[in-house]
C-alpha cells in the first residue's frame, strides 16, 4: 500500500481500472449511484452520464462532475455539481455547486454556490453564495452573499447585498444593509446597525448608535467641529462624529505657552453622550494627545474627560470639566506644563511619567 501511494502512475492506473469496472455495473438509465469514483470527467464510474446522476459518495483524483451529492464528495482539484448538495464537499481548489448546499464545504481556494447555503463554508480564498448563507462563512480573503444568517469571517472583506443577521468580521471592509454587528480593520458600511460597529478608521451607516472609529458618518447621528483648551494651554480644533451614543474624535492644534520651540498638537479618541435633562448632557471621553516640536521633543498624554455640556439652540454646545491625565516624556526635555501631580516616578528614570488632574473646556458647532 505504501508503494502504491509513492508511485502516482500505479495509483492512476488502478483508478482507471476501478472506473471501467464500476461503469460496467451501472445502467445508463440509472439516476443515482452509491459510489462515484474517477479521475476526471468522463473517466469515472459514471462515465459520460455523470452529469445526470446523484451520488452518495464521490472520490476523484482531479475533478468530479455530478447532478447532485447526498453524502460526501472529495476531489483533488474540484467538485462540480449541477444541482444541490448535502453532506461534505472537500476539494483542493474549488467546490462549484449550481443549486443549494447544506452541510460543510471545504476548499483550498473557493466555494461557489448558486443558491443558498446551510452549514459551514471554509475556503482559502473566497466563499461566493448566490442566495442566503445561513451558516458560517470563513475565508482567507472574501465572503460574498446575497444575504447572511450567521457569522462571516474574512481576511479582507465581507460583502452582503441584503441583510446580515450575524457578526461580520473582516481585516479590511464589511458591507451590508441591516446588520447586527460589524468589526473591520479599516471600514464598515451599512444602512442600519443594531449593535456595535467597530472599525480601524471609518464607519458609514444610516443608523448606528454605537459606532467605534475615529470617523463615523452616520446619517441620523451627530457631527461637530469643536475648539478646546486644556491645562497645558493647548488649543485643539477637532472633528467629532458618531451616533446617538458613541462618537469618534480627531483633532490638531498648537500649544500657546512660551516654549523654546513651537509645539504642535494632535489628538484622537472616543466619546459617549449621556443625556441628563433637556439641553444638558454629559460627554465622557477617552483621548490620546501628543505635543511635538518635530525635532525630537514630544509630550504624550492619555486622558479621561468628564465634560458636562449645555446646548444653545440646535447648533451650539459649550462644555467644561475635569480630566484625569497620564503623561510621559523624556526627562531631559523638562516640560513644565503641570506643577502638581497625584503621582510621578523617581527622578532617576530616563523618562518622566506622571498622573495629574487637569481640565478641558470648549465650544462646538453641531451639524
Amino acid at each position: 500500500m505504501k508503494n502504491l501511494f509513492l508511485n502516482p502512475s500505479r495509483f492512476i492506473a488502478i483508478i482507471i481500472l476501478l472506473t471501467a469496472f464500476s461503469g460496467s455495473a451501472i445502467a445508463q438509465r440509472d439516476s443515482s449511484a452509491a459510489v462515484h469514483i474517477g479521475f476526471i470527467y468522463p473517466v469515472s464510474s459514471n462515465g459520460k452520464q455523470a452529469a445526470s446522476i446523484t451520488n452518495r459518495f464521490s472520490l476523484h483524483a482531479i475533478a468530479g462532475l455530478s447532478k447532485a451529492e447526498t453524502g460526501a464528495a472529495i476531489a483533488g482539484v474540484a467538485n462540480i455539481v449541477k444541482q444541490n448538495v448535502s453532506g461534505v464537499q472537500m476539494a483542493g481548489v474549488a467546490n462549484v455547486i449550481g443549486g443549494s448546499a447544506s452541510g460543510v464545504q471545504l476548499s483550498g481556494v473557493a466555494n461557489i454556490t448558486g443558491g443558498s447555503s446551510t452549514g459551514a463554508q471554509l475556503a482559502g480564498f473566497a466563499n461566493i453564495t448566490g442566495g442566503e448563507a445561513r451558516g458560517a462563512q470563513l475565508a482567507g480573503f472574501m465572503n460574498l452573499a446575497d444575504a447572511s444568517g450567521s457569522a462571516q469571517v474574512a481576511g479582507f472583506a465581507n460583502i452582503v447585498r441584503k441583510d446580515a443577521k450575524g457578526l461580520q468580521l473582516a481585516g479590511f471592509l464589511n458591507r451590508a444593509n441591516e446588520v447586527n454587528a460589524q468589526v473591520a480593520g479599516f471600514a464598515n458600511v451599512a444602512k442600519k446597525v443594531r449593535g456595535v460597529q467597530l472599525a480601524g478608521l471609518i464607519n458609514i451607516a444610516d443608523s448606528s448608535d454605537y459606532p467605534i472609529a475615529i470617523f463615523n458618518f452616520i446619517k441620523n447621528g451627530e457631527k461637530s467641529v469643536a475648539i478646546t483648551l486644556d491645562e497645558t494651554m493647548t488649543g485643539i480644533v477637532s472633528f467629532r462624529s458618531g451616533g446617538r451614543v458613541l462618537y469618534g474624535i480627531a483633532g490638531v492644534g498648537y500649544n500657546f505657552k512660551d516654549n523654546a520651540e513651537p509645539m504642535y498638537a494632535a489628538e484622537g479618541g472616543l466619546g459617549a453622550h449621556i443625556p441628563l435633562a433637556g439641553s444638558f448632557r454629559l460627554n465622557l471621553e477617552a483621548v490620546s494627545h501628543t505635543l511635538t516640536d518635530f525635532d525630537g521633543g514630544s509630550y504624550f498624554k492619555n486622558s479621561i474627560r468628564v465634560l458636562p455640556a449645555l446646548k444653545f439652540g440646535n447648533r451650539f454646545e459649550a462644555f467644561a470639566g475635569p480630566t484625569l491625565n497620564y503623561v510621559s516624556y523624556e526627562r531631559e526635555n523638562d516640560y513644565d506644563f503641570v506643577k502638581n501631580y497625584i503621582w510621578k516616578n523617581s527622578s532617576s528614570s530616563k523618562d518622566f511619567r506622571g498622573l495629574f488632574v487637569g481640565f478641558n473646556a470648549g465650544v462646538q458647532f453641531l451639524f
